[in-house]
């Protein structure tokens, strides 16, 4: 009687299956992102399209609703007055490239505690006031 000493492959194979199906479910779960929306060009530098607001963060703090200088104690407040009435709620943020960017975090929290819905991040370096 010859014996052969061949590793029987099904079970293998089942298990390396078993963990592709896994993989392939737990794989899109893990992702995370955040959505984006990026305003139009605009021809004039500084200036916003029309019915857009822009929050600007200047290099000495100070802030910016469009082309209207507000106090950062005040920004809620305005910010408010500016939401109420409106039907989109979307704001466009940027600032000066050498802020630390814990302020502008905190400028996007007032904003959406002032009721904005949608944050947009406008992807350009101020580099001049």
């Amino acid at each position: 009687m010859s014996s052969s000493a061949e590793p029987n492959v099904v079970p293998l194979c089942d298990v390396l299956l078993v963990l592709l199906i896994i993989f392939m479910v737990i794989t899109p779960m893990v992702q995370k992102g955040m959505d984006v929306k990026l305003p139009d060009t605009v021809a004039e530098s500084g200036s916003a399209p029309q019915g857009l607001i822009v929050l600007t963060l200047r290099s000495d703090l100070g802030v910016m609703i469009n082309q209207e200088q507000v106090e950062m104690s005040m920004l809620s407040g305005r910010l408010r007055e500016i939401y109420e009435v409106r039907q989109d709620k979307t704001i466009f943020v940027r600032a000066h490239a050498k802020v630390p960017y814990s302020y502008v975090i905190e400028m996007i929290d007032i904003a959406k505690g002032a009721g904005v819905d949608v944050t947009g991040i406008i992807p350009e370096y101020i580099t001049e006031d």
